[in-house]
Parts: C-alpha cells; sequence; structure tokens
C-alpha cells in the first residue's frame, strides 16, 4: 500500500463499500417509488448529478437496463414529476 493508498483508507474508515442497496441508483429508485413521486430538482440534490444526467439514467438504466415503467404528470403550473408505474 502506497502512502497516499494509506493516508485515503485512515480518513474514510466509517464509510462503508457501495452495494446495491446503497447506491446512488437505489436512492432514486426509492425515491420515485413514494406516492408523490420526485421532480428532476429534487433527484439532482440528493444525488448531486446534474439533470441531463438523471434523464439518462431514466431512459437507459431505469427504462432499457431494468425493464421500470417511469410515467411523469404536469400539475398546472409545477414542475414535472416522475414516478415508477
Amino acid at each position: 500500500m502506497t502512502a497516499a493508498e494509506a493516508t485515503w483508507a485512515q480518513e474514510r474508515p466509517t464509510e462503508k463499500p457501495r452495494t446495491r442497496e446503497n447506491s446512488k441508483q437505489a436512492d432514486v429508485i426509492r425515491m420515485l417509488k413514494r406516492p408523490e413521486g420526485a421532480t428532476v430538482r429534487q433527484i439532482c440534490e440528493a444525488t448531486g448529478w446534474q439533470a441531463h444526467t438523471v434523464r439518462g439514467t431514466f431512459a437507459g438504466a431505469f427504462k432499457k437496463k431494468l425493464g421500470l415503467t417511469i410515467v411523469s404528470d404536469k400539475p398546472q403550473g409545477g414542475e414535472r414529476v416522475y414516478r415508477i408505474a
């Protein structure tokens, strides 16, 4: 182990390794499963992603790879809200 790796390991001793259950993708899926759904802005704030990344994840990972059905509606004068159907 190099000195840089040892320093990094010491700085993050309590951080859990990423798993499928605690990934950003899993967080977004949980947000979309809520009855109120989620807006792109809410997902950006929760993940640190940019809006185009969120929309690309909907189309690529969720729809094509996972086969999820994403529905959206836009209330009068409000932001578009996305949900998993």
